[in-house]
């Protein structure tokens, strides 16, 4: 399923770009995105024309012009990703910004209303080789630039199958609602307070055979697509299913082990993926577009945890060595994929696992070996997720990766410990890239999972730290409040983070909350149960720490039940700490 852009380079080193559909933006606003659902039925269409100017061995000057062709808009950006390294060091007619290899140009306010067939043109210098060459994707407002001008279309009939996997869009999220779990509402709107994002869109956990079903009485994966049927009504809807069951599970982590074990993976492939591949196949589903986000917490172990890194364990050395996580991840990437309605994306680990230098590279190979094994190839990948049911915050606004104090790199500092990154978002920008150099298509996307990473509430810092040293500087001034990065389980201080929404900036095809606020991390304490999940000390909130988490206390609440289980106290602090606050 390639999802290869649609751009045409001239020689005189222009691109022109014609967009199927424009998402109006409010000029002012502080990032224009596409909530869910919000599709128009009005025609819709853009030209980009972009120009290198004047080109030299260290710098370049560009003309950029956005023609709208669709209706009038009242605010506009264009986001684009550098491929050469290049840095933008000045912008004119345009607020010109740039986070790694993206752009973002948003409108300098009296240029932000554009009607029918009327243009804005800006400008921007930038340093670079000089082998700079015009981007290959460009997104207005949100929306892939790709092909021709739309009017107003009928809803498609949600009983017609796609015929081809090409007809896979480019962004599921674009245009459609999202799939509110019932089961997750309910609880959400029983606790005070909590109508205010019982409407939330969450994600479907399938993390055990008897889900499939229904374990324990509640909804199966055919109870979920009956309800999202029913909530799709005549327009676009996204489902959002975690698959989760591999043998060995989360090797280094004993809360979220499975009910296999290591070697059982036939019994992964015949018990647990065939029955899901075989339902969404159902023709009956075909009008839903499927989201599945395929094995979080496995993969990445085969990189850190293994061989003679500091962090290694025995679990994770056989799994690397019995191949299992690759062949039960390219295993569910092909059957899944068989089906033309569903978009695979494969889970990334986060900036604080896998943003280092011997993590980063290593791990974006290993995930080619999984995508290209058991008949998957990457046209079965659409995309990645970041941030997975973890805490790392979308944006760290106060201090980055290239600032120093006294001549001190951040990146001495004891927070970001020679990391290349500071936050969930540059993290997943720079690491699409990587993942298109190594082999995978060059239209994938990325998901983040901002359910709890939004630390707010008091202690939200409101900028940088003081400047006596590179440690007051960064622990002064960042968002995540956590006492080490390795700290994963139901952290204290935590709160919701960004509102789910589609395409919020370059290479990211949504923020989502795919870990549904308020299911516990992992239990407290030692507690008896019938899913194969363990006691995890990093669970312990009197637990003072490993190798993995700088020998740091565990951050975690107290009283927490099994992992997946409804933990109230935990929902009222993500509540209380919301940013955006509720």
């Amino acid at each position: 399923m390639s999802r290869t852009s649609r751009t045409t380079l001239r020689r005189s080193r222009t691109a022109l770009i014609a967009a199927g559909a424009l998402v109006a933006a409010a000029a002012g606003s502080a990032a224009a995105v596409a909530p869910f659902g919000t599709s128009a039925a009005a025609a819709a269409g853009c030209s980009v024309d972009y120009k290198i100017q004047n080109q030299w061995n260290g710098g370049l000057t560009a003309s950029v012009t956005v023609k709208n062709l669709g209706d009038a808009v009242s605010g506009w950006q264009l986001q684009w990703s550098f491929a050469g390294g290049e840095k933008v060091s000045q912008g004119w007619n345009a607020t010109v910004s740039q986070s790694g290899s993206a752009v973002t140009a948003k409108d300098a306010g009296y240029n932000a209303a554009l009607a029918t067939g009327s243009s804005a043109t800006f400008g921007f210098n930038a340093t670079g080789s000089g082998n700079s060459a015009v981007p290959a994707t460009f997104k207005l407002n949100g929306v892939t630039c790709d092909g021709g001008t739309t009017g107003p279309t009928d809803p498609p009939d949600p009983t017609d199958p796609p015929t081809d996997p090409t007809d896979r869009v480019n962004n599921p999220y674009e245009g459609s609602k999202v799939y509110v779990n019932p089961e997750w509402s309910a609880k959400a709107a029983a606790e005070p307070g909590g109508s205010r994002i019982s409407d939330q869109p969450t994600g479907v956990w399938l993390d055990r055979i008897a889900a499939i079903e229904g374990a324990n009485g509640g909804m199966g994966l055919r109870d979920h697509l009956d309800e999202a049927l029913t909530q799709k009504g005549s327009g676009e809807l996204v489902v959002q299913l975690v698959i989760y069951n591999l043998p060995g599970r989360d090797c280094a982590a004993l809360a979220s082990n499975g009910e296999l074990g290591p070697t059982e993976i036939d019994r992964y492939k015949t018990e647990y993926i065939d029955p899901i591949a075989a339902i969404l196949a159902d023709a009956k589903y075909a009008g839903l577009r499927i989201v599945t986000t395929v094995e979080i917490d496995s993969l990445p172990n085969l990189v850190t945890n293994t061989g003679s890194r500091p962090t290694a364990t025995p679990n994770c050395d056989v799994m690397k060595a019995n191949g299992n996580y690759q062949k039960g991840v390219g295993y569910a990437l092909n059957k899944l994929g068989d089906a033309p309605n569903v978009y695979n994306y494969i889970d990334a680990g986060h900036h604080g696992w896998i943003g280092w230098d011997d993590n980063f590279g290593p791990s974006a190979d290993l995930f080619k070996v999984a995508a290209t094994t058991e008949g998957a190839t990457v046209n079965d990948v659409h995309g990645f997720i970041t941030n997975t049911a973890n805490y790392g915050a979308t944006t760290e606004d106060n201090f980055s990766i290239d600032d120093s104090v006294n001549g001190t790199s951040v990146r001495q500092s004891k927070w970001v410990d020679w990391n290349r990154y500071t936050d969930e978002q540059s993290f997943a920008q720079a690491f699409r890239n990587e993942l298109v150099s190594v082999g995978f298509n060059s239209g994938i996307g990325m998901l983040i999972d901002t359910s709890r990473n939004g630390w707010g509430g008091a202690d939200r810092p409101t900028g940088p730290g003081a400047s006596t040293s590179v440690d007051t500087y960064v622990d002064g001034g960042r968002y995540d409040r956590r006492l080490h990065l390795g700290n994963w389980c139901n952290q204290s201080g935590a709160g919701l983070g960004e509102r789910p929404q589609a395409a919020p900036a370059a290479g990211i095809d949504a923020y989502v909350w795919m870990k549904p606020p308020g299911e516990s991390d992992g239990s407290s304490k030692e507690i008896p149960n019938d899913e194969g999940k363990g006691f995890d000390r990093m669970c312990d909130p009197t637990y003072t720490g490993n190798v993995r988490n700088g020998n740091n206390p565990s951050g975690a609440l107290p009283d927490a039940p099994v992992s997946g289980k409804w933990f109230s106290a935990q929902f009222q602090e993500l509540m209380k700490n919301a940013y955006p606050a509720l």
